[in-house]
C-alpha cells in the first residue's frame, strides 16, 4: 500500500495504522514520488495537497495508466471537491479529519470490489451499434475510436450495454458499481462524464424517477438527456 502524504504529522499515525492492520505500507511526499511508487501498489492513499503536483493531477495519471484502486484523503471537503476527485478517476474520497475504522472499512470495500472485478469471467465483445466494449481489454470504441474511461465509467457502461432493453436503477448502479457506497450525484456525474466522452448523450438515456438505459447515438433526431 502506499501512503502519499506531505504532513507527517497526518503521515505518521495513518502508516502505523495500517502497519497494525498487517499491511505493508511505503510512504512518500510529493507527486513525483508517488507516480514512480504506485505500480508497486495494490492501493494508494493520496493527499490531494502536495508540494510539487495536484493530488487531482496524480490521480488523473495513474487512471490513466492503469486499474490501481486510489483512495483520495484531503481537507478539501466540499461538494464540488468530491465531484472534482470522482471525475479524476479516485475510487473513493474521504475528507480530513477522518476516523480510521471508517478509512480502514472503505479500504476493504475497495480491495473488495477489485477483486470482484478481477474474478468476473470475461464476455467477450459487447457491440451496440457503433459502439463496441471490450470487456476482456477494458477498452471501448465509437464508430472505432477510442474512447478513454476511467474504471467506474467503464463499469457503469458496461453494466448498462450487458442490459440493453432494461432500465437500470440507480439502487442497482449503486450496488453493482460503486458497492452501494455512493450517492445519487456520483451515478448523475458519472452518466454525464460518459456522455460526454462517448460524444453524444443518446448513448446513456435518463428515465424520469427509475435510472437510466442504454440508448443509440446511430439514430436520427437531436441529442437528448
Amino acid at each position: 500500500m502506499l501512503v502519499v502524504d506531505s504532513d507527517p504529522h497526518d503521515a505518521a499515525p495513518l502508516i502505523r495504522g495500517l502497519q497494525r492492520h498487517g499491511h505493508r505500507v511505503t510512504s512518500v511526499d510529493t507527486g513525483a514520488e508517488a507516480l514512480r511508487a504506485y505500480r508497486e501498489a495494490n492501493l494508494v492513499l493520496l493527499d490531494l495537497d502536495l508540494p510539487d503536483l495536484d493530488g487531482l493531477e496524480v490521480c488523473r495519471t495513474i487512471r490513466g495508466a492503469d486499474d490501481t484502486p486510489v483512495i483520495a484523503l484531503t481537507t478539501r471537503d466540499s461538494e464540488l471537491d468530491r465531484v472534482l476527485g470522482l471525475q479524476a478517476g479516485a475510487d473513493d474520497y474521504m475528507a480530513k479529519p477522518y476516523g480510521f475504522r471508517e478509512l480502514m472499512a472503505r479500504i476493504d470495500a475497495v480491495m473488495r470490489r477489485v477483486s470482484l472485478a478481477g474474478e468476473r469471467p470475461a464476455d467477450g465483445v459487447v457491440t451496440h451499434g457503433s459502439l463496441c466494449i471490450d470487456t476482456e481489454a477494458r477498452e471501448v470504441y465509437v464508430a472505432g475510436r477510442h474512447v478513454e474511461l476511467t474504471r467506474k465509467e467503464f463499469d457503469l457502461l458496461h453494466l448498462l450495454a450487458s442490459h440493453p432493453q432494461d432500465v437500470v436503477s440507480r439502487a442497482r448502479i449503486m450496488q453493482e458499481v460503486w458497492g452501494d457506497s455512493w450517492s445519487r450525484r456520483t451515478v448523475d456525474t458519472h452518466v454525464c462524464n460518459l456522455r460526454s466522452k462517448l460524444g453524444s448523450t443518446r448513448w446513456i438515456l435518463t428515465v424520469r424517477s427509475v435510472g437510466f438505459q442504454l440508448g443509440a447515438a446511430d439514430r436520427s433526431g437531436p441529442d437528448r438527456p
